[in-house]
């Protein structure tokens, strides 16, 4: 067994700002490498699926050439829903797989699904591009499962490329309100030292609930991480600074850029 006090992140506090549900492998991986771990849980997110909507995709599903996931709970919540129709998997009939980052293809995976296109660099825009540049989109009926708040930007590259698209939104993100939270309170009176944004809606609901996340006096201020180009750009828009970011939007990415930082 290591001696902890070597371990790169001993001593450290770091902040997630994950859902509550989803920082279980997060608060994993960083108290492997000696960090304390202080959860806050900015946004939460829940299925949220209109079944008129729902039914309409499912009973013209075999028309569509290409499903697009830009996330792991659009992954989740639409086999949910897939399964608690179909039963069977094998109903996805030939229809391929694309995906936007390495966690959304490692949860297709964990469904025994390949993944047929995933572009190098996990953004809307390369996945759309990459779509274009490999076959004529023109006329192709794609279906995009995402959420309330992700970006058009996928969607309309792909219209611009005369592709029919149809966009399936099959879950909620919201800001959790922090301004009684015991956690937000820790936050105000220790601080810590970095905090790691994964999400554009992280971003935006720390900087609207300021006034209940704001530092001590004595509090540590934390430097500020950034899992990808779509939360830096956010992060610079609302005027936040941008101490680090990960090469590529994963979490080992994003770990391995605030180690560095750290220990610089």
């Amino acid at each position: 067994m290591p001696d902890p006090k070597t371990k790169p992140l001993s001593g450290r506090r770091i902040v997630v700002t994950r859902p509550r549900e989803q920082t279980a492998e997060w608060r994993q991986k960083l108290e492997f490498l000696g960090a304390s771990v202080v959860e806050l849980p900015l946004i939460q997110v829940s299925k949220h699926i209109n079944p008129e909507t729902l039914a309409e995709v499912l009973t013209e599903f075999g028309s569509y050439e290409w499903i697009i996931f830009t996330s792991v709970n659009g992954v989740r919540y639409f086999f949910e829903e897939f399964i608690r129709v179909h039963e069977d998997i094998r109903a996805l009939g030939l229809i391929r797989i694309a995906v936007v980052g390495e966690a959304t293809a490692a949860a297709v995976r964990e469904l025994h699904l390949r993944v047929d296109l995933q572009p190098k660099k996990a953004s809307a825009e390369e996945l759309a591009k990459e779509l274009v540049g490999r076959e004529s989109m023109d006329s192709a009926k794609v279906l995009v499962v995402t959420g309330n708040l992700n970006r058009d930007v996928l969607v309309d590259a792909l219209h611009e490329a005369r592709t029919i698209v149809d966009r399936l939104v099959v879950y909620q993100t919201g800001e959790t309100d922090l301004s009684s939270d015991p956690l937000a309170g820790d936050f105000r009176s220790n601080g810590a030292d970095a905090i790691l944004f994964a999400s554009p809606s992280a971003v935006q609901s720390f900087f609207d609930q300021a006034v209940a996340l704001k530092l001590g006096p004595k509090a540590r201020r934390p430097l500020a991480g950034s899992i990808g180009a779509s939360t830096t750009a956010a992060m610079k828009q609302l005027g936040l600074p941008v101490d680090f970011e990960a090469a590529a939007a994963s979490l080992d990415s994003l770990v391995e850029a605030l180690t560095k930082k750290l220990n610089h």
